[in-house]
């Protein structure tokens, strides 16, 4: 059972991860193979791929071309990736992937994967950012960095729980190696590349928080996962859970339930055992729309939660300040 760090040469904070992490912790030399360059971690269970040729978000069953290839069992899939922004401000950034809400079902993304299609989140998600939040202030990048969270979005399409982890926004800070080093000390940290015991594996019982609502990025729900211990499932935008009438007037079209339906299956494949429930932007929708949400969710057992009780019913880590 193997962690997978993909990178791909079209990227160049890609290639900047890449190789800050070689030089962070102890790899082998690296062997060329029929679908990249592998490199093998000396003490840990964790596997890096250079992908040549193709970009990583292109880079569809790449998790299983690697088992079969290297007969082994692919456990998730950590993306090392460029984030770009039209308002160009330098980030760290993090999210899962997939095409929610997105039309025609079943239909090849612009980005990469398939219309209505979620890959499985990574269960290491929440302890990466947090952790990638406690060194980037150690190393006083926080300062010029925004440290953030996006909803899911483009592809690939993969059978294993993934993550992005994303260096922005533009190509001097793709290039930045102080920044590309606050991330691969946080992956040292996050899966035991230094000797320690990794952290944010799964076990079989816990309360899982699926993001419902807000913009692409997604401060409300960052707040909570900043502030507690909480495992994180997919975080679905606004644009991700469309509202929109049939013909004539007959009524909503089933979209909205798509999305949230692709979500919660994706998420229960992470999370096996796991208590899900729904934390809202309420003030991303509409009252008619907030209120089919919670009605749907109710249907099928799912529990909604304002941002204060899931305070009081999760560890704080440091924060007072609450989220609604």
């Amino acid at each position: 059972m193997v962690t997978l760090l993909l990178a791909s040469s079209e990227d160049p904070a890609s290639m900047n991860l890449y190789h800050t992490i070689l030089d962070t912790s102890v790899w082998n030399k690296g062997t060329e193979m029929a679908h990249g360059v592998v490199h093998e971690h000396f003490s840990s269970k964790v596997h890096m791929l250079l992908i040549n040729d193709i970009h990583h978000i292109f880079a569809d069953d790449i998790d299983i071309t690697h088992e079969e290839i290297k007969n082994v069992q692919v456990d998730e899939v950590l993306v090392l990736s460029k984030h770009a922004s039209k308002s160009e401000i330098p980030a760290l950034a993090i999210h899962f992937i997939g095409l929610p809400g997105q039309q025609p079902l079943g239909e090849k993304g612009y980005y990469g994967g398939y219309n209505g299609h979620l890959v499985p989140p990574s269960p290491r998600f929440g302890t990466l950012f947090r952790t990638l939040c406690d060194i980037s202030s150690e190393k006083g990048l926080d300062s010029e960095f925004d440290v953030t969270i996006e909803s899911t979005h483009h592809g690939p399409s993969l059978t294993k729980p993934t993550a992005y982890l994303e260096i922005g926004s533009t190509h001097s800070q793709w290039i930045r190696k102080d920044a590309a080093y606050v991330w691969a000390l946080t992956i040292v940290r996050c899966l035991g590349l230094d000797g320690e015991k990794p952290s944010g594996v799964w076990e079989g019982t816990g309360s899982v928080m699926l993001g419902l609502g807000g913009g692409h990025y997604a401060p409300r729900h960052q707040s909570i996962i900043s502030q507690t211990e909480i495992w994180v499932g997919h975080i679905l935008a606004n644009y991700s859970i469309i509202f929109d009438f049939k013909e004539k007037n007959t009524g909503i079209s089933d979209q909205w339930k798509e999305a949230i339906d692709a979500s919660l299956k994706a998420t229960r494949i992470s999370f096996p055992g796991g208590d899900i429930f729904v934390h809202l932007d309420r003030k991303s929708f509409k009252g008619w729309q907030r209120n089919m949400i919670i009605s749907y969710l109710n249907d099928r057992n799912i529990p909604v939660y304002r941002g204060k009780e899931i305070m009081s019913l999760h560890k704080h880590k440091s924060s007072n300040e609450s989220p609604k």
